[in-house]
């Protein structure tokens, strides 16, 4: 595999359920827009490609993120198709491929390292997983041994899964040879009518390639969905920063 690095951002959300008019990418933590924590983290590990998935009116933000890559999801339909959207940014990348989320702004360079080195030990998809305190709305990470079995819902899980501790952060890193292929053949014979990302684990084991993951801290991926997580996630980075 080579030792390139991708990394595909996606940061096509609104921002309504924050009550703003500004893209979710845009909302600020610590004083400048979240996406930008996530690039700089990028930046710092030296990433040899970043493409940033956009809404159509999503100006803002591609004005924010030059001089990097973008492109545009026409319609939100599931996180799948949002990295899909990216095919033509990465055509002929075979290096590592990280899938970051604009509103999970302060993952450290540490922990990306952490799951693109995973791929070098023969793995096609690692997931980064957290174990949090209340895991009830969090998919479940079924591994055996070092090997992930697949990614559980919550509600599709039995009461022996809902037992599992590690949890699904979203975030994963893929060997981009094969990341568009398994893309290509997920489904969306859901109720949402949406492409989950998360089915490339089921579609590579199938296909006799071997999923993995790591865990890190619940807090470290802590998302902003509202401006009362948004708050917390400045009182997590006040904390990193004073060494606490």
């Amino acid at each position: 595999m080579s030792d390139k690095i991708a990394a595909v951002v996606l940061a096509a959300g609104k921002g309504s359920r924050m009550k703003s008019n500004l893209p979710k990418a845009m909302m600020p933590v610590a004083g400048k827009p979240m996406i930008r924590h996530i690039l700089g983290t990028l930046d710092s590990m030296n990433v040899d490609k970043i493409v940033v998935v956009t809404s159509p009116d999503g100006q803002m933000v591609r004005d924010e993120i030059a001089p990097h890559a973008w492109c545009i999801q026409d319609q939100q339909l599931g996180t799948g198709h949002a990295v899909a959207c990216a095919k033509e940014a990465l055509k002929g990348f075979d290096g590592k491929v990280l899938v970051v989320y604009c509103d999970h702004p302060i993952i450290t360079a540490e922990t990306f390292n952490r799951a693109l080195k995973k791929l070098d030990d023969g793995f096609s998809v690692v997931v980064l997983g957290f174990t949090p305190e209340d895991a009830l709305r969090y998919g479940r990470l079924k591994m055996n041994g070092d090997t992930l079995e697949k990614i559980v819902e919550y509600k599709d899980a039995t009461e022996e899964e809902k037992a599992i501790k590690l949890c699904n952060s979203g975030v994963m890193a893929f060997d981009g040879k094969v990341l568009f292929d398994l893309l290509s053949k997920i489904e969306n014979k859901n109720a949402s009518g949406e492409f989950y990302l998360t089915d490339t684990v089921e579609i590579a084991r199938k296909e006799g390639l071997k999923c993995s993951a790591i865990e890190t801290s619940a807090e470290e991926v802590a998302g902003a969905n509202t401006q009362e997580e948004l708050a917390q996630l400045e009182v997590y980075l006040k904390h990193r920063q004073q060494g606490k």
